[in-house]
């Protein structure tokens, strides 16, 4: 069995946004030469998720709009987390949208439901942060 390890680089000029990242998932599993096995895909930071869905604006905008209404950002003085800080919410958010998807591999392609992708999201931005990419197989 093989194994292959890639870190992404993200770096959000906003507090908050998704990012389909298939295309870099996609070339992280070429450059494995693995054909059949398992991806795994995670954000390295507890402020940020990664998740997979339709890659529709509607549907990307209806999400912060429902993730706003579930952990506010504001008042960041009713957060206990904020001492010092003003991300609380980005922690709940993550918490919400999960760490990290798993995606079958099937002759060396991400074996995707329809519509499927791979995002990114941020929910802390203005800084550079990781997600790690694992493909382990054949």
């Amino acid at each position: 069995m093989k194994s292959y390890r890639k870190e992404l680089w993200v770096n959000v000029p906003s507090r908050r946004a998704f990012i389909n990242i298939t295309p870099q998932v996609e070339e992280s599993l070429r450059e494995s030469n693995i054909k059949e096995g398992i991806a795994l895909v995670n954000a390295m930071h507890i402020t940020a998720s990664v998740f997979i869905n339709d890659d529709e604006s509607g549907l990307h905008s209806d999400f912060d709009k429902w993730l706003e209404k579930l952990a506010p950002h504001e008042p960041v003085s009713h957060y206990r987390h904020n001492n010092g800080e003003d991300n609380a919410d980005a922690h709940l958010k993550r918490q919400i949208m999960g760490r990290e998807v798993v995606v079958a591999v099937t002759n060396g392609k991400l074996d995707f439901g329809p519509w499927e992708q791979i995002f990114y999201g941020e929910f802390d931005g203005r800084r550079k942060k990781r997600v790690l990419v694992k493909i382990i197989g054949e």
